[in-house]
């Protein structure tokens, strides 16, 4: 079974003018196309799609799509990744709505004055917010000028400069996911040159130690959200990652 671009365009909510870009980049190629010029898709082409509106929400550019499609990575082991991200962050909106919901109908007890009638387990004012975890409590304390170095370099980008800046660490990050993939060791040279491209991207904000190299390492593993950033692209990223900047560190930093 085929779909034209205009029904693809239609059950999808992508426009045709975004579909025939993701053709022009090579993304997302029709099946093929008819006498009539326009283009077809079939069931393959509808779950790339899905996969690439997916990385979209995910905050991944294209280019980077791109490469974890045509990787050798296992693919239901990613979108695997993508559905538990999702329904955690499901969890965390229901919550967060329940949170409001009874925060809104205690004022309403309260009358006029908008004033709540009591608060008996002030907790629960709380439940559902995303906060800083204990890792990252653990970082700026450590280390709390680069911490700081960190921050305001990020503040003084342009949204340009952070789009590049993110797409360079994303773009790293998928080439280790396929040196892990391949079982490639984390000490070979060629995983070792991009841990080198990785300390380098760090050193445009501060320039860590071996032990401050290694903890950054530590955190890619101990932090949930940045654990996530990088097994949302390959299931164990964040250890592999970890253990190559831990045998760069030791080599090149000590």
């Amino acid at each position: 079974m085929a779909w034209s671009i205009a029904e693809v365009a239609r059950i999808s909510r992508v426009t045709s003018r975004t579909l025939r870009h993701y053709d022009e980049i090579d993304l997302l190629p029709p099946a093929w196309i008819g006498s009539n010029g326009h283009r077809y898709y079939e069931e393959a082409d509808l779950l790339r799609l899905q996969q690439i509106l997916l990385m979209r929400e995910l905050g991944l550019g294209l280019r980077e799509i791109r490469a974890v499609l045509d990787s050798r990575l296992d693919r239901v082991a990613v979108l695997r990744e993508h559905h538990r991200r999702l329904l955690a962050e499901r969890d965390r909106l229901e919550t967060l709505a329940r949170t409001v919901g009874r925060t809104i109908a205690e004022l309403e007890e309260g009358g006029d004055k908008g004033k709540m009638t009591g608060i008996n387990k002030p907790e629960n004012l709380f439940e559902g917010f995303q906060t800083p975890s204990e890792t990252e409590a653990e970082v700026r304390e450590r280390w709390p000028r680069a911490w700081e170095q960190t921050r305001q370099a990020v503040e003084a980008m342009t949204s340009e400069e952070t789009e590049r800046w993110q797409r360079e660490v994303t773009a790293q990050m998928i080439r280790m996911a396929e040196f892990m993939v391949a079982g490639t060791p984390v000490s070979d040279p060629a995983v070792q040159d991009e841990v080198d491209a990785n300390y380098q991207q760090i050193c445009r904000f501060w320039t860590p130690n071996a032990a401050a190299y290694k903890g950054v390492g530590q955190t890619y593993v101990d932090d949930p959200r940045m654990r996530a950033n990088f097994d949302r692209i390959a299931e164990g990223l964040a250890l592999y990652q970890r253990d190559a900047m831990t045998v760069y560190a030791d080599a090149r930093l000590s």
